[in-house]
């Protein structure tokens, strides 16, 4: 059985103390008696103001005791040294953690501010950032504990931002810092769908053996994290449809549908996530390696897809001399297809350009006919202007596209202001399924 001890307070005059106990009916192992100075402790603490000043019930008692438990003596001291110099002892994480419980409790926010900015200024690792996120924090610490929470959360989320790099030491992280790190919008990830993926296996790993716990902690905590806006439509109609019992089905599915209601309608959305600011970053693209697009499909009167894909002016600059970006997956006419961005070099091997082509990710048996135009969005009017046009049959090789789609080399396309819209590349593909006229017998 946990026992405690009981500490009963002796003012200077001569004044006993005594606090109302969350652990009542637990035997008492030792009582001391300290002298204080009850000026000094109700000018720092409102609780002990309320106790001097007959606020609380014990006030009138003859020996009023603060009931705490063993594990609280040493905090409760050095809460008491610190009300009467100002300072500690220690600047031990752990130990500093264990004294805003007392300062907490004693309403002590000086104490509870002095903590937090010697935590603050030591070295963040791994182990100090998952103890602060751990650590219980009442409505009183919350504002004044608000800077170390954030600087725990920034540190987590920088660290494990390259996420093929720490995928395996990311299972061994705590609830608390998993939210830290894919909260973040700096994560960089192949793609969304690998996010959800990760924390359906992190989840079943970490609470193999409680199946209750497990669906709580995937459908509200976990689940929400995933930005299914940026998902490929592939994975989101595989977790609309899924029947997993891992999942509260319900939820998720109004929270997506909430979601993407309001990334297609954001100024006809009404209440919830409208009015809600905290949950933008559910939709703010993650530092993906496949590139997101905005697509529009029709089936009347032919196939025909139009993909948006817009590149930074910085991210367009490390393309220089042979990288790439690849876009996530689109599809037409049952066939998936990909956009690729690259630096190439022109045939006559003296200057590099833009380029841009189009790949089909699953070989179809056969041919497939296609009308294809690449355009982008230039100054002065804004609109898109075509750069590129098209009409290929495609067979063995599924990728076509402009090795110089703007006629001019690398280092003018970089510096043109025309294309670079507030520093930002608009480019659109429009892809029309063509149908082959069938052979006469």
């Amino acid at each position: 059985m946990n026992t405690c001890s009981s500490s009963g307070v002796t003012t200077d005059e001569g004044q006993s103390i005594d606090s109302s106990s969350t652990m009542a009916g637990k035997p008492i192992s030792a009582v001391k008696a300290l002298h204080i100075n009850s000026a000094i402790l109700a000018a720092r603490s409102p609780f002990f103001q309320k106790l001097f000043t007959n606020g609380m019930k014990e006030s009138d008692e003859s020996h009023p005791r603060i009931r705490i438990a063993d594990s609280e003596e040493n905090s409760l001291m050095e809460l008491l040294r610190f009300m009467y110099s100002g300072k500690l002892t220690t600047i031990e994480p752990t130990l500093l953690l264990d004294i805003l419980m007392p300062a907490d409790k004693f309403e002590v926010p000086a104490c509870i501010r002095y903590c937090s900015q010697l935590l603050i200024s030591r070295p963040m690792t791994t182990e100090s950032a998952l103890l602060y996120l751990g650590h219980p924090c009442s409505i009183l610490m919350a504002a004044e504990v608000q800077s170390l929470v954030r600087a725990a959360k920034g540190f987590l989320a920088n660290k494990y931002k390259d996420f093929d790099k720490f995928q395996d030491e990311l299972m061994n992280i705590s609830l608390v810092g998993i939210e830290a790190i894919f909260l973040s919008s700096d994560l960089h990830v192949l793609c969304e769908d690998v996010v959800y993926y990760f924390l359906l296996k992190w989840a079943r790993v970490r609470y193999y053996y409680s199946e209750e716990e497990r669906r709580k902690v995937l459908s509200y905590r976990l689940l929400p994290l995933v930005r299914f806006s940026n998902m490929s439509c592939d994975a989101l109609q595989k977790v609309l449809t899924c029947e997993d019992v891992d999942i509260d089905h319900e939820y998720l599915t109004k929270h997506i549908a909430e979601v993407l209601l309001h990334k297609a309608y954001p100024n006809q959305m009404e209440g919830g996530l409208a009015a809600n600011v905290t949950t933008c970053w559910q939709f703010a693209e993650r530092a993906y390696d496949f590139r997101l697009l905005r697509v529009v499909a029709f089936n009347q009167p032919c196939p025909q897809v139009t993909v948006y894909m817009d590149l930074k002016r910085d991210e367009c600059s490390r393309l220089f001399p042979s990288g790439g970006i690849c876009s996530q997956m689109f599809h037409l006419a049952g066939h998936k297809f990909y956009l690729l961005a690259n630096c190439k070099m022109v045939e006559q091997a003296t200057s590099y350009s833009f380029a841009l082509s189009l790949h089909i990710f699953d070989e179809p048996a056969g041919s497939i006919c296609l009308d294809i135009e690449f355009a982008a969005r230039t100054k002065p009017i804004g609109k898109f202007v075509s750069k590129y046009g098209y009409k290929n049959t495609m067979t063995g090789d599924w990728s076509q596209g402009c090795s110089d789609l703007f006629g001019m080399p690398w280092s003018t396309f970089i510096a043109d202001d025309s294309l670079f819209i507030d520093g930002v590349l608009y480019l659109r593909a429009d892809l029309t399924l063509v149908e082959q006229p069938e052979l006469q017998t």
